[in-house]
């Protein structure tokens, strides 16, 4: 399959330190699509052979940089063969259309990582598992649902992005006249679109931060608008989506079918995160009516908010040893 030639940056421009412990590279894979997608690979310096691979994505609108190269590094540190990918559209990865998201393409990615672990030299193409963050939580649980190759999924402080494109924060639009309402809106874009000759971007994290903004729009902006995770590729520190972006998300349910899963899964939330509804009820719906449950886990961490999980919160919130542990357990079955 032929590659796009991407421009892919050499030098560390991440959100967090480098590792000594690890060796970091860029490399790129195509997906059932045709879309090239870049991602940084870790593995650390102590190593020899074939390892187990984890695939690390999201959040919704962030890039590899931020806190999907902080799981990467870290995992690798820890003995795992890592990549961090930007979803197509976005970041260093291809796709002539720029910042659309799509549950099908989007679940396709993590597919493709997985085509691309599994023919790694370095990689144990039978102990492959995938992290997904915030918005990637969901489209990770789709993958887990789909691809039968992936033998443990971890989702942190996830979201379901079709929930909340239907539905609205705390399903608070949940109704026939609201969906109504945001498609036409859509639609109408679509045109004007066309008119213009360019898509009109939805607009990253609000800036500036109005004084009366709820606390989950100032837990964003504190993490994406200032020095402890900005950066010039992330949507979601600049100019965000495409309005039309995620029309698609309205009327595509992500989870569908996650009480089918037979591997291992670990849902791990903020007790105090905005979002925690979304892991609750994903497990519940996993565990529902399933005859795959003693594999299945959720874990709440204490006073955590939502962004905490993305990069520790300053308070070590993010539980590595617990997810090391469940990444040994499970891939080595």
């Amino acid at each position: 399959m032929k590659k796009e030639a991407l421009k892919l940056t050499e030098k560390w421009d991440k959100t967090f330190p480098k590792s000594e412990k690890v060796e970091h590279s860029k490399e790129t894979f195509v997906n059932r699509y045709g879309i090239t997608l870049a991602a940084d690979l870790y593995v650390s310096k102590n190593t020899e052979g074939r390892l187990p691979a984890i695939a690390v994505c999201g959040p919704f609108g962030a890039v590899k940089e931020q806190c999907a190269g902080i799981y990467a590094q870290t995992m690798a540190e820890r003995g795992f063969l890592t990549i961090a990918f930007d979803p197509s559209f976005t970041g260093e990865s291809g796709g002539n259309v720029r910042y659309m998201a799509s549950p099908d393409i989007n679940t396709e990615d993590y597919m493709a990582a997985v085509d691309f672990l599994s023919l790694h030299e370095r990689t144990d193409p039978d102990r492959i598992g995938i992290i997904g963050i915030c918005g990637w939580g969901g489209m990770a649980l789709n993958a887990a649902a789909l691809d039968t190759r992936i033998k443990a999924t971890v989702t942190s402080t996830m979201y379901d992005m079709t929930r909340v494109n239907a539905n609205g924060y705390f399903d608070s639009e949940d109704s026939e006249e609201a969906r109504h309402q945001k498609k036409a809106a859509m639609c109408a874009q679509r045109l004007e679109d066309l008119r213009t000759g360019e898509y009109k971007l939805g607009g990253g994290v609000v800036d500036p931060l109005p004084a009366d903004a709820p606390f989950f729009v100032k837990d964003y902006y504190d993490y994406y608008k200032t020095a402890r995770a900005y950066h010039a590729r992330s949507l979601n520190s600049n100019g965000g989506w495409n309005v039309v972006g995620c029309q698609s998300f309205m009327n595509q349910p992500i989870l569908k079918y996650i009480n089918e899963i037979r591997s291992a899964v670990l849902i791990i939330h903020g007790e105090k995160a905005h979002s925690c509804y979304f892991s609750k009820d994903a497990y519940a719906a996993m565990t529902k009516d399933s005859n795959y449950t003693d594999n299945k886990e959720l874990l709440i961490i204490p006073d955590a908010v939502h962004t905490d999980l993305y990069d520790g919160g300053g308070k070590n919130a993010i539980p590595f040893d617990k997810i090391e542990a469940f990444f040994m357990k499970y891939l080595n079955e």
